[in-house]
């Protein structure tokens, strides 16, 4: 074991995981030219020592502070304008630690903390460095804030180049304020993961999982997702939620860790609401690194298909508890879609009232058409209104003005897929739910859509996998109902009666009152022969639903097959309903 004082520069490769997973040859190729033909030839240039490499990134040892940032920005200066590879430094001089293949000691905790801190493209110095240089070198450096770096006990100031480059800790929007140009809605920031591993070389890993939860975040499209360039500024440092919502101008933060041991890895993830700062949710993942990219996706669609449901019910609770003189558009639709989660008659009529506000005074607005499409369906499929084939068109009609407004929105093109089956284009609205599907993949919504146009056009396997898989990825959702009671649907037409009844009764357990989880009891029971049961259960549900029939159920499902549609109605035919 040796000790000694030394200039440390620590350096690694912006975006590594993003790169890799984008095209892995051609980042492979770029890393081992910026290694040969840049990065080796200037440490050399400079008397420095490569102490440690770690696939993306590097530790260097220096004689003297002045040679360490020489050659940084020189590297620097190298590469800018590269088409893939950009590289973040820090570098400190303080007491390292060698033993055998390793090095330790503040020197290298303080330099790598710097290095992640920064942006592409910039060399990040301690104090302690910044007051070893002359005058010029000096020069060429601004800044000098004071940061608390995680788990180093002073603070450090920090000195950048390039000197122009401002730090977020200067911003100073309001949380309160919505993002300008997204109709009142609130932001959501993905702060860096913490690498709790005390491996350097799981840092990209946990720099990849937060990456990849900020791209398909803002694959949502309801709500603005806060760059990474400015979420990923607070990266190892101690930070305080409101502050950095404030800062950020988001109103949810998302901040975790990654702790690896053997080959086994743990990924913990928690929501805060950054005006309270409180807890809106907490879980923990565990996997195998048997293949880091797939656990990595896994991991990704697992935490935002948690995220979506609980920011949403978030929303609506919000905007539920503001006086009708506070709400806008995007506060509107949340109230108009907390009644349309209670699934009664008289809420339903509510919400379509409040969604056709919102679209005469904003008649664009993606999230009030496609949950005022969403809600016509509804009344239309339930029998709670008496012109179903109007209430069919204008779900048409908003589902279409959605996908013009925003061809990316998932929800939107979901609806497109569920009103082509009504016009009688299966094929194409399972292409258009499909669609849905890929623009988000951790939307369970469009997942079930996928599931209930399967169902009606007689592929009922299919029918089953889409929503299972909505139930998978959001497991307490609002609308887990609604899935239920489509996927028992699902296993009655493929002849699974038993199975049918078990997550009917499934449906009812989170949901009492919700009409087709009823009505797929009584289907059930009657084609078991339980006759008692299915009759009781046919009057539990036409006290919800008391105007459906055969007749109704006709203009409500768009059947691909009318032997599909008798099936559907036999057993309730044999509880006692009635044609008209």
């Amino acid at each position: 074991m040796q000790r000694r004082l030394a200039a440390i520069l620590a350096a690694d490769v912006a975006d590594y995981s993003r790169l890799m997973g984008e095209d892995q040859t051609r980042t492979l190729d770029a890393l081992r030219q910026l290694r040969k033909e840049l990065f080796e030839p200037q440490v050399s240039a400079f008397r420095g020592t490569v102490v440690k490499s770690m696939g993306d990134g590097w530790i260097v040892e220096f004689a003297s502070v002045s040679d360490a940032v020489d050659c940084a920005i020189r590297i620097q200066e190298g590469l800018a304008g590269h088409d893939i590879i950009r590289l973040r430094a820090g570098i400190h001089i303080g007491d390292v630690v060698f033993e055998e293949d390793d090095v330790f000691g503040e020197g290298v905790n303080v330099a790598a903390r710097l290095e992640a801190l920064g942006n592409p493209g910039q060399v990040l110095i301690s104090d302690t460095a910044y007051q070893s240089l002359d005058g010029k070198s000096a020069q060429q450096f601004g800044g000098g804030e004071s940061h608390q770096l995680k788990n180093i006990s002073r603070p450090v100031s920090v000195w950048r180049w390039p000197p122009e480059e401002t730090s977020v800790e200067a911003a100073s929007s309001d949380v309160s304020q919505p993002v300008s140009g997204f109709d009142g809605r609130p932001a959501i920031a993905v702060l860096p993961f913490e690498n709790m591993s005390g491996d350097p070389e799981q840092e990209y890993f946990a720099d990849g999982i937060a990456e990849d939860i900020l791209t398909r975040l803002a694959m949502w499209r309801w709500l603005p997702v806060i760059a990474r360039n400015s979420s990923f500024t607070f990266k190892g440092q101690n930070v305080d939620i409101p502050d950095v919502g404030r800062k950020l101008g988001a109103r949810y933060i998302l901040e975790g860790s990654v702790r690896k041991g053997g080959s086994r890895v743990r990924i913990t993830g928690q929501l805060i609401d950054a005006e309270t700062g409180h807890h809106l949710w907490a879980d923990r993942y565990d996997g195998q690194i048997d293949d880091i990219f797939d656990l990595q996706d896994e991991i990704t669609d697992a935490i935002v298909a948690a995220l979506e449901p609980i920011v949403g019910q978030a929303e609506v609770k919000r905007a539920h508890q503001l006086s009708a003189g506070d709400l806008g558009a995007w506060d509107m639709t949340q109230r108009g879609i907390w009644h349309f989660n209670k699934f009664t008659k008289e809420d339903l009529i509510i919400a379509n009232e409040i969604f056709q506000a919102v679209i005469k005074a904003t008649p664009d607005f993606v999230q009030a058409l496609t949950f005022s499409s969403f809600n016509h369906l509804f009344l239309a499929l339930l029998a709670w209104t008496d012109e179903p084939q109007k209430a069919l068109m204008e779900a048409g009609r908003h589902a279409t003005m959605a996908v013009a407004s925003d061809p990316m929105h998932p929800l939107g093109n979901a609806m497109c897929g569920f009103m082509l089956a009504y016009q009688g284009k299966h094929d194409a609205g399972i292409a258009a739910c499909q669609r849905a599907v890929d623009l988000n993949p951790s939307s369970a919504i469009a997942y079930h859509a996928r599931g209930a146009v399967f169902m009606f056009s007689g592929q009922q396997d299919e029918a089953s996998v889409a929503i299972e898989q909505a139930l998978r990825l959001s497991p307490f959702d609002t609308l887990r109902s609604v899935w239920l009671a489509t996927l028992s649907a699902s296993r009655y037409l493929a002849g699974e009666y038993e199975v049918a009844l078990e997550i009917a009764d499934r449906a009812i357990q989170v949901a009492p009152h919700y009409p087709l989880g009823l009505r797929g009891r009584a289907n059930a029971l009657a084609q078991l022969g339980r006759m008692d049961g299915a009759r009781d259960a046919l009057r539990n549900f036409l006290v919800v639903s008391p105007g459906y029939t055969v007749a109704s159920a006709r203009a409500g499902t768009p059947f691909r097959e009318e032997d599909a549609f008798q099936h559907y109605m036999d057993g309730l035919r044999k509880a006692g309903l009635l044609e008209e």
